[in-house]
C-alpha cells in the first residue's frame, strides 16, 4: 500500500513543522518495536495526567480523542492508576531525552510513527529507548505478585505511558 501524505503541525509547541506519512497507520513497524497499545488506547485509558495532547488534537485522527481522557490542567486522577508518574518536560530536556523534531518527547514520536512518519535515525534512537524501558516490567515481575495492580502503581503507569502492558 503506497501512502504519501504531508501533515503540517501548528500547536503551542511547534508551528510550521511538516512531515511525510510514508507507511500505513499502525503498520510496517520496525521488527524490534512491538508496542502493546495504540496511541488512541493509551489516551482513552488515561496517560500523562490528561494534559499531554490537548492542544495538538488537529494533528492526529479525530477518533483518537473520541474517548480520550484529557484535562485543561495536569490531573493525576485522570491517569489509569490515579497517580502522578512523569517528570516535567524541563527534566526531559536536561537529560537530553527530547530527540529530533518531537518537542513533547517519546509519546509524540510514537504518535507520529504510528501514523506512518519514518525518520530512520530518530526512530532507531526512540525504539532503543522504548526497549530499555522494559526494565520497569522486570522490576514489577520481580517485586509484585501476579495481578496485584496496587503494587508499584507509579511504575505501572509509566509502563502504560510507554505502551507496555502494565497489567502483569
Amino acid at each position: 500500500m503506497q501512502v504519501h501524505n504531508t501533515i503540517e503541525v501548528h500547536d503551542k509547541m511547534q508551528t510550521g513543522y511538516r512531515y511525510e506519512v510514508v507507511a500505513p497507520p499502525g503498520r510496517d513497524f520496525a521488527p524490534e518495536f512491538q508496542p502493546f497499545f495504540t496511541p488512541s488506547q493509551m489516551l482513552e485509558m488515561g496517560v500523562f495526567e490528561g494534559k499531554y495532547c490537548n492542544d495538538c488534537t488537529k494533528e492526529f485522527p479525530e477518533e483518537w480523542f473520541d474517548k480520550a481522557r484529557l484535562s485543561s490542567i495536569a490531573n493525576p486522577e485522570i491517569n489509569y492508576f490515579g497517580i502522578k508518574s512523569r517528570q516535567p518536560l524541563s527534566h526531559w530536556r536536561e537529560k537530553g531525552w527530547i530527540l529530533g523534531p518531537d518537542p513533547r518527547g517519546w509519546f509524540q514520536w510514537y504518535c507520529r510513527y504510528y501514523l506512518g512518519r519514518r525518520l530512520p535515525e530518530i526512530d532507531t534512537l526512540q525504539i532503543k529507548r522504548w526497549r530499555g524501558f522494559a526494565r520497569h516490567r522486570g522490576q514489577i515481575l520481580a517485586n509484585c505478585y501476579p495481578g496485584d495492580l496496587f503494587c508499584r502503581p507509579r511504575q505501572r503507569q509509566a509502563l502504560l505511558q510507554w505502551s507496555y502492558d502494565p497489567f502483569i
